[in-house]
């Protein structure tokens, strides 16, 4: 059977650049020369390409206006945009135009070949796959993607989001969440992952504060047998186990300058060894990042590269913070509230006016994450069947003066601890008053004993 041979539309204005590329990609496209947009455009009126490889900087119409009209001939087009250096933004604005990749010139074949094989791959599945989440509509109020990744808003910040992630999940680009710790990142990640062709894929987590240099080099890509000290067997990276999906990197402000320079060629290439090996491994992974820092600041301080941070930003998602977003607050507190009472088999209906009052006004400075570690504490530690102002902590309403159970003997007055300290306190008292038995502390606290475990992990304990 004869293999379908791509036809690629090569546009440049430089005739050495646009006649080698084509040579040397005889064997395995069709390609078709322009020296410019206008001709390449009329080309396109009467003849069917699945690819184009595009320069950025042209006489006349430029690459990202081309791209722009390209896409209204066919919308089913990928095109892979070609710029120097200097003119790197003027490439990210030509991904947000609906380009798939771009290229750093002066450009390398394995690089070239690598890219179009990774848009043809894309292509296809584009046009083939079924996808079977209908992306939000711009009116949504209250959105569930799935129960582990529950997107709750109705407030005009959140509807926006929302909207945005409706937009970009089709997409292929890069996508940047920024906003503050807490505010649900890895939620709309996941949203994005769920509303893309790639939802039938792997969805991947790294977190990469909580890994120091060298391991976050093997988590992501891999080693051999080997490598180094400990290395007994081959481990897989994370970009290997997330081909065909997408991979999400929690905090890549945190990484260092050597895994910076790796990651680059990653997005770039699309290909990598594992640390210690030789064979070269191409991937097709949809790249979703996340940072509260300023990647920008960090940028011109010296502390972030700035060809990275190009790559990273082609689509920006800011995260409102909380207080900004009261309309959303009742809806989580229940929805939290629903979550706890069923994992630590209490019954509880809802929360008073007057506590639902405090909580919507508090300025919630940890976000999402603070009101469901608190929403945690409060359907614990609750007396009724309802959450009262005075099951709400100090630090939150103070309008009482301390915290504890008469029921469980657990007492201490908080006015100088946090949420979390206070929690963390409880845990100890119970712990130490039996004797570090986890079975009976838990019972104690009246708590299950997993819900115990998770909140002794993550307070450190």
């Amino acid at each position: 059977m004869t293999r379908s041979i791509p036809k690629l539309l090569i546009v440049e204005d430089e005739k050495n650049t646009r006649e080698g590329i084509g040579r040397a990609l005889k064997l395995d496209y069709h390609a078709v020369l322009a020296e410019n947009a206008e001709s390449a455009l009329q080309i396109l009126k009467n003849e069917k390409f699945q690819l184009i490889l595009t320069d950025v900087k042209m006489p006349g119409m430029d690459g990202v206006s081309f791209v722009k009209e390209a896409q209204k001939i066919d919308p089913d087009l990928f095109c892979i945009v070609m710029t120097a250096y200097g003119t790197v933004e003027t490439a990210v604005d030509a991904m947000k135009s609906g380009a798939y990749d771009f290229m750093i010139k002066p450009v390398k074949l394995d690089q070239v070949e690598a890219i179009l094989q990774n848009a043809m791959a894309a292509r296809e599945r584009k046009l083939s796959s079924v996808v079977k989440n209908t992306p939000p509509a711009k009116t949504t109020a209250l959105v569930q993607v799935n129960q582990k990744s529950p997107v709750i808003g109705q407030s005009r910040k959140m509807k926006e989001v929302m909207n945005l992630v409706s937009q970009i999940a089709p997409a292929r680009s890069t996508v940047l969440l920024t906003g503050e710790s807490g505010t649900g990142k890895e939620v709309i990640a996941n949203c994005i992952h769920e509303y893309s062709d790639r939802i039938n894929g792997p969805f991947v987590t790294v977190h990469c504060a909580a890994l120091n240099a060298n391991l976050l080099e093997s988590e992501l890509f891999g080693h051999e047998k080997g490598a180094f000290t400990n290395a007994n067997t081959k481990k897989i990276g994370r970009f290997e186990a997330a081909d065909g999906g997408t991979l999400f990197l929690d905090e890549i402000g945190e990484i260092d300058a050597s895994t910076q320079v790796k990651l680059l060629r990653v997005l770039e290439n699309r290909c990598f060894e594992r640390v210690g090996g030789t064979e070269t491994i191409h991937i097709d992974v949809r790249l979703v990042a996340a940072t509260n820092k300023n990647l920008r600041k960090m940028v011109e301080d010296g502390e972030f590269r700035e060809d990275l941070y190009y790559r990273l930003d082609v689509l920006n998602i800011l995260l409102p913070p909380l207080h900004e977003r009261k309309d959303d607050i009742p809806l989580l507190l229940n929805h939290f509230l629903q979550l706890c009472t069923k994992e630590n088999n209490k019954s509880i209906g809802g929360f008073s006016q007057e506590a639902l009052n405090v909580l919507v006004e508090y300025k919630w400075p940890g976000n999402v994450r603070e009101l469901r570690n608190l929403v945690e504490r409060m359907t614990i530690l609750a007396k009724g069947s309802t959450i009262e102002i005075y099951d709400v902590p100090a630090i939150v309403s103070e309008k009482k003066p301390a915290i504890g159970s008469p029921e469980t003997g657990l007492h201490f007055t908080p006015q100088t601890l946090d949420v979390s300290q206070n929690e963390k306190q409880l845990i100890i008292k119970a712990l130490e008053e039996t004797n570090n038995n986890k079975t009976a502390a838990a019972k104690k606290l009246g708590i299950s004993r997993r819900t115990l475990h998770r909140r002794i992990t993550e307070l450190g304990l």
